[in-house]
């Protein structure tokens, strides 16, 4: 997985999360995973194709989507309800579309699905992506929240 395609979405989740949380946000240490793995509750899935296929996760607990639902909409969420869930696509498709918007600056053209959310306990996400693994990068909200950025993504083979 090349550098490149990874940048722009570290980078967007920082800007967007920063701007939209009025919080500190901080970058924890980058690790991979295989693309087969549990979710820690609330996990909004983009997938990508084009020269680039794979997908983004946004993963996070479910104490950390209602303290961003309820971050992003001025209120306090303790039921992670119909609005609190398509704040968190939204909050995907934010990071999403200023890492994308970077990417075909920089030539790759490609396309995207639209968020999916997934919550629940032990639930597993896979991906039938051969032998990429998923590149995570820990995305610190304050003192005790966290949003991994899981991205899982391949050029096209033709």
């Amino acid at each position: 997985m090349r550098v490149e395609y990874i940048n722009p979405f570290v980078e967007a989740a920082f800007s967007v999360l920063k701007e939209l949380l009025n919080t500190d946000v901080k970058r924890g240490d980058i690790y991979l995973k295989p693309t087969s793995m549990k979710i820690m509750g609330v996990a909004a899935l983009v997938g990508l194709a084009g020269d680039v296929e794979g997908r983004v996760l946004f993963d996070m607990t479910k104490a950390t989507a209602l303290h961003v639902a309820g971050a992003m909409n001025g209120e306090n969420f303790t039921v992670l309800d119909e609005l609190g869930k398509a704040t968190i696509q939204e909050l995907a498709n934010m990071i999403t579309a200023q890492a994308v918007t970077k990417l075909h600056d920089l030539g790759f053209k490609f396309d995207l699905t639209p968020p999916a959310l997934f919550t629940g306990e032990n639930m597993e996400v896979s991906t039938n992506l051969g032998e990429v693994e998923a590149l995570i990068v820990p995305m610190e909200l304050g003192e005790s929240f966290k949003i991994e950025v899981n991205v899982a993504i391949r050029e096209r083979i033709k």
